[in-house]
């Protein structure tokens, strides 16, 4: 079995949901009673997963998504292979700052595979209620910009193994294309 080495970074307005996903993806936890407490710079984590009879080991930076660290956060996603674009459902606000990464990753890392992912699926009820931004919307921008569009709870764990597992097999599935050799970025 092959092995390959991709880095991913998280993206979006503070108390998006950025961290949470991550502890829950690599640790598998999430404790509501923790209070908030800011990334400063980038945090980095890495799992290991076996896709398509090879072993790739995600390398994942968190970053700050707090204004201040805004230039800081372009030093953590050069280079990066995917990025997970994040938002707070509940949060419009947090919706218009992932349109700015977009943004941010096309002038600087165009190879870069963009994933948005809605986080805090768990605050809606079934009414749609505290839902901030419109589902349609948000999958017509990602088909717009062609980009690959999850909802996630970091609270129950939904869609999150399936984002991460998304990006690797995209990522392997890119490796066999002709314009593109192992290691190289998704476009």
């Amino acid at each position: 079995m092959s092995h390959v080495d991709l880095k991913v970074v998280l993206l979006g307005k503070e108390y998006g949901g950025k961290t949470s996903l991550v502890e829950r993806y690599l640790y598998d936890r999430f404790d509501a009673s923790t209070p908030y407490q800011n990334t400063i710079g980038a945090a980095y984590g890495a799992k290991q997963i076996a896709v398509r009879n090879r072993r790739i080991t995600l390398g994942i930076w968190d970053t700050a998504g707090s204004e201040r660290y805004e230039a800081m956060s372009r030093i953590y996603y050069r280079g990066a292979g995917a990025a997970i674009v994040c938002f707070d459902l509940t949060d419009r606000e947090s919706y218009q700052k992932a349109k700015f990464w977009v943004s941010e990753l096309r002038k600087h890392e165009e190879k870069c595979q963009i994933f948005l992912c809605g986080t805090k699926n768990d605050l809606i009820t079934e009414e749609g209620r505290y839902r901030a931004i419109n589902y349609h919307d948000v999958f017509e921008y990602a088909d717009e910009i062609g980009a690959k569009m999850f909802e996630t709870s970091s609270k129950t764990g939904e869609g999150i193994a399936e984002l991460f597992c998304q990006i690797a097999k995209d990522y392997i599935e890119s490796m066999a294309t002709p314009r593109n050799k192992p290691g190289a970025n998704f476009r």
